[in-house]
C-alpha cells in the first residue's frame, strides 16, 4: 500500500513537471491534461490545482480558473498563487468585493514570505487597479446622488420663493435677498461634500522617501526613516548596506514593520480610492 502511495505521488510529480514544460511551449491543452492527470492520482495537492488554473488564466477561461483556485485554497490556505487568480476570477465577473478581498490575501501573504518578489508587485497593482475601479464607480453613484439631492432643494427654495412672493405685497426684495443668499449657501455645501472625491496630492509623509509613491508596505529603520519594504530590501542587495539617505550601516533584520503609518494610509485610501491610480 505505501509502494502504492509513493508511486502514484512520484508519477503525479512527473506530470506536474510534463505540464510544466508544456506550458512553457505555450502548449496549453497538453499542460492541462498533464495536471488533470496529476490531480487523479493525487487530489489534495494544491499547487497541480493552480498550475492548471494558471493555463486556464491564459486561455481567458475564468470560470474553470475560479474552481481550480477554490480549491486549491481549500486545500493550503496559504496559497499565495490560489488567492491571487482567485481574486483575478471574481473580478472577473464583477465581484468586487469578493475579488478585492481575495487579492488583499494574496498580497499579505506574498509579502510574509517573499516580500521583495515580483508577485508582491504584481499583486499589488492588480489590487491598485481593482480598488481605482471600485472607486470610479462608487464616486460616479455619490456624484449623481449629490447632484439630484442639490437640485430638489435648489427646486425646493424656488417653490418657497414663489410661494412667499403670492402672500405679500411689500420687502419682495428682501424675500429675493434671503433666497439668493440660501441658494448660494446650498451651492458651497455641496461643493464641500464632493470634494472628498478629487484627486489631490497624498502627504509626503504617507510617500516613500526613494519612490515617492503612497506605501504599500511601510518599514522604519534604527534612524526613524520610513521607507518601502520591497524598494529598501533591494537597496539592501544590490547597492550596499547601507540607509540610502542617512549613509549609515543598515541590514534588513533591522526593518521594522510601520505599523502606524501603514494604518494611516490605509485610513486614508479608505476616504480617498483616487489615489489608487497607478501612473
Amino acid at each position: 500500500m505505501v509502494n502504492g502511495v509513493s508511486s502514484a505521488a512520484e508519477q503525479a510529480e512527473q506530470l506536474k513537471q510534463d505540464g510544466n514544460l508544456y506550458f512553457k511551449k505555450n502548449r496549453l491543452g497538453a499542460a492541462i491534461d498533464a495536471y488533470t492527470e496529476a490531480i487523479t492520482l493525487c487530489p489534495n495537492v494544491p499547487v497541480y490545482f493552480t498550475n492548471r488554473a494558471l493555463c486556464h488564466r491564459k486561455r481567458n477561461e475564468w470560470a474553470r480558473v475560479e474552481e481550480d483556485c477554490m480549491r486549491a485554497v481549500r486545500l493550503d490556505p496559504k496559497s499565495v498563487k490560489g488567492h491571487y487568480m482567485l481574486g483575478l476570477a471574481l473580478l472577473q465577473r464583477e465581484n468586487y468585493a469578493e475579488g478585492i478581498k481575495a487579492l488583499e490575501r494574496a498580497l499579505d501573504l506574498g509579502r510574509g514570505a517573499h516580500p521583495n518578489s515580483y508577485m508582491v508587485e504584481e499583486i499589488w497593482q492588480e489590487l491598485a487597479s481593482a480598488k481605482y475601479k471600485e472607486w470610479v464607480h462608487e464616486s460616479a453613484k455619490r456624484t449623481l446622488a449629490l447632484q439630484k439631492l442639490e437640485k430638489s432643494c435648489e427646486i425646493a427654495l424656488q417653490e418657497k420663493l414663489v410661494h412667499d412672493l403670492s402672500h405679500m405685497m411689500d420687502d419682495t426684495d428682501e424675500v429675493f435677498s434671503s433666497t439668493s443668499e440660501q441658494l448660494a449657501a446650498l451651492k458651497l455645501i455641496f461643493s464641500k461634500a464632493a470634494e472628498a472625491d478629487k484627486p489631490t496630492d497624498v502627504p509626503d509623509y504617507l510617500c516613500c522617501k526613494i519612490t515617492l509613491d503612497i506605501f504599500r508596505d511601510p518599514v522604519i529603520t534604527p534612524s526613524g526613516l520610513t521607507y518601502e519594504r520591497a524598494i529598501i530590501l533591494d537597496h539592501l542587495e544590490k547597492v550596499g548596506k547601507f540607509d540610502p539617505i542617512t549613509r549609515e550601516p543598515l541590514h534588513p533584520s533591522q526593518l521594522v514593520p510601520n505599523l502606524a503609518i501603514k494604518e494611516a494610509v490605509g485610513a486614508y485610501l479608505e476616504k480617498h480610492g483616487w489615489a489608487y491610480k497607478m501612473d
